[in-house]
């Protein structure tokens, strides 16, 4: 039976792609397993799917000053240890890597054992977790045309981002109602990422009055986010994270307000849901998340705020518009050209394991 390692964790965007190619991979016969970090986010997430999961060390390499970067590297060492331990253990085919630092050690681990690794870059330029395993990678999947040009050339195959299919198989009336919403007021739906945005939920709670005149609200604010003070208020529920009913909720969600994490905002355009993007400042991250919004504007998919812009006025109206044009950008997305990435990314593993 052909084995393949999947790795990757440290945020939603880092798993669920995985998670969306387990089911192809099953029916091609594969057996899984899968390394992560000891307690991310992606330990449960896998083996709630019952797939073999091995814990590893995992340390963040940082550009800019913190007292963990002394202590990290020593983490990355012992996680690249673990790796090659496991990999002579499990004596799997092929890896697969979707990214984040947890993912390092194992295909350079993979590299070294002589292991075919394909790895896939969701952003516009490629992350620093990535960048370290061009060279041990077979290929290297991307998911704008614009990053191909940032890889090595005869490593780089355009596939877009894996989609769950559940995801596209929500039921509206479910979450209407899970959530105790009306049916003739339109609802927006609020996703700050698995890990919360803390600013994204503040700028929303100082306009909620504004809004709930328009919107019965689904507000998923991230772990330990949650502002009790809003408890009961008509037309406003609000949870840490949704993993079962979140294909419900993007099928009732006429519009949404998120980051620009990749993986989200490929998943908006697969459901054609319009959308307001407003990226991770460049103060706080690489500024990747606001290339992957500018390009989808430019696309027509989004309306994109930067948080430095924001007014509780301007963001108010925005939304408004959005919902008031929420035909144009659903035609965009529609009219795009849809990569079957599952397929391509199963077709690549398939040649590299050699099966």
């Amino acid at each position: 039976m052909k084995h393949i390692v999947l790795t990757g964790g440290g945020t939603a965007g880092h798993v669920t792609p995985n998670i969306a190619l387990i089911p192809k991979l099953q029916e091609r016969g594969y057996q899984i397993s899968y390394i992560g970090s000891y307690q991310g986010i992606e330990k449960s997430l896998i083996e709630e799917l019952g797939i073999p999961y091995y814990g590893i060390a995992s340390g963040k390499l940082r550009r800019y000053f913190d007292l963990k970067n002394f202590s990290d590297p020593f983490r990355v060492l012992k996680g690249f240890d673990q790796a090659m331990r496991l990999m002579k253990q499990l004596k799997p085919d092929v890896v697969f890597s979707k990214g984040g630092f947890v993912s390092v050690p194992v295909v350079i681990a993979a590299g070294r054992c002589k292991i075919p690794a394909i790895i896939h870059e969701s952003d516009m330029t490629p992350g620093l977790a990535n960048k370290l395993c061009f060279s041990s990678a077979a290929k290297i999947c991307c998911n704008f045309p614009e990053t191909a040009d940032s890889l090595p050339k005869e490593k780089a195959v355009l596939t877009g981002t894996p989609i769950r299919k559940e995801l596209l198989a929500g039921n509206k009336e479910s979450a209407r109602a899970f959530c105790g919403f009306e049916s003739e007021k339109p609802v927006m739906l609020i996703i700050g990422g698995s890990l919360g945005a803390a600013s994204v939920n503040e700028n929303i709670r100082r306009i909620l009055p504004g809004l709930l005149e328009h919107f019965q609200i689904i507000h998923l604010c991230g772990k330990g986010k949650l502002d009790q003070s809003l408890a009961g208020t008509a037309g406003y529920v609000q949870y840490e994270y949704i993993q079962k009913e979140l294909p419900d909720m993007f099928a009732l969600a006429d519009i949404v307000i998120s980051r620009a994490g990749a993986n989200a905002i490929c998943e908006l355009k697969e459901l054609a849901k319009p959308n307001l993007l407003i990226p991770l400042s460049a103060k706080a991250s690489r500024g990747d998340q606001i290339l992957n919004a500018r390009s989808f504007e430019r696309q027509g998919f989004s309306v994109v705020m930067e948080e430095e812009e924001i007014t509780e006025e301007k963001l108010l109206q925005t939304i408004l518009t959005l919902y008031e044009d929420r035909q144009k950008y659903i035609d965009a997305m529609h009219g795009s050209a849809h990569l079957n990435s599952i397929d391509q990314i199963t077709a690549l593993i398939e040649s590299a394991s050699g099966k």
